[in-house]
């Protein structure tokens, strides 16, 4: 099935998005990852709409096996030759999300960049089923979001602008219901007056919405943070980061 997100990253936001996340917080998030959970060589790996893969690749240079999706070929493709460069062990592998079915047990799984809220809640309800199916019981998923209601409510702003690598970025915001949603209309102007037309769905759930279709899944949700392992989340607080394991 279609999603709206799924032609976002192509195109200028590919590179804008990159720009957008500091190196800096890859390294400190992989590192938490890395040590809260006791990964090693012998991990197995899910990242679940990994991108560019920053976080699959700062933690296969620790040594753990990576299964790397994405449903866009050139992040992946990029992902491959980045790994067989540096030999890295991760397997990286297109597909789209809603489909996708674990073919092998795995210790840890995670979901970064807000990816998850990319989907209506039927749709986030059976990401999370299938991702069940492909854990170990007792093992973590880890998901980060900036679109929980109780982040996005406080602060929510309709009109914005920004410039990115000399990209403008002219943005429209609405909230919406039924679902309860932010859609986003975005300009893009290349310093050449080039420009791109791009619509962006963020899906909106309250922590207890979350929490519910955690447990329907099979999971159980053990705490959140806004700074992984030091501060746990409040209300109005930009990042969360949530941690639920399989039952």
């Amino acid at each position: 099935m279609e999603n709206v997100n799924d032609y976002y990253f192509d195109g200028l936001y590919k590179e804008i998005w990159r720009a957008l996340i500091p190196d800096d917080l890859t390294t400190k998030e992989a590192d938490f990852i890395y040590q809260q959970f006791s990964l090693n060589p012998q991990s197995h790996v899910l990242d679940l709409m990994c991108g560019y893969g920053r976080h699959a690749i700062a933690l296969a240079q620790k040594g753990v096996k990576v299964t790397a999706v994405d449903n866009l070929q050139a992040y992946i493709s990029e992902l491959e030759t980045k790994s067989i460069a540096e030999k890295l062990p991760i397997e990286a592998v297109c597909a789209n999300v809603l489909t996708y079915t674990p073919t092998k047990e795995f210790d840890f799984v995670m979901c970064m960049g807000n990816s998850l809220n990319f989907f209506p809640p039927e749709q986030t309800q059976q990401i999370l089923y299938n991702i069940a199916q492909g854990l170990k019981s007792g093992a973590v998923l880890y998901i980060n979001s900036w679109s929980l209601a109780e982040t996005v409510i406080p602060s929510f702003i309709a009109n914005a602008w920004s410039e990115v690598d000399g990209v403008k970025l002219l943005t429209e915001c609405k909230y919406l219901f039924h679902p309860t949603r932010i859609e986003s209309n975005t300009i893009m102007i290349t310093k050449d007056g080039r420009e791109e037309h791009k619509k962006a769905v963020d899906y909106i759930f309250t922590v207890g919405e979350m929490e519910a279709m955690l447990n329907k899944a099979g999971f159980e949700m053990e705490d959140i943070y806004s700074i992984p392992g030091r501060k746990k989340f409040a209300l109005g607080d930009k990042r969360a980061y949530i941690i639920a394991r399989k039952k």
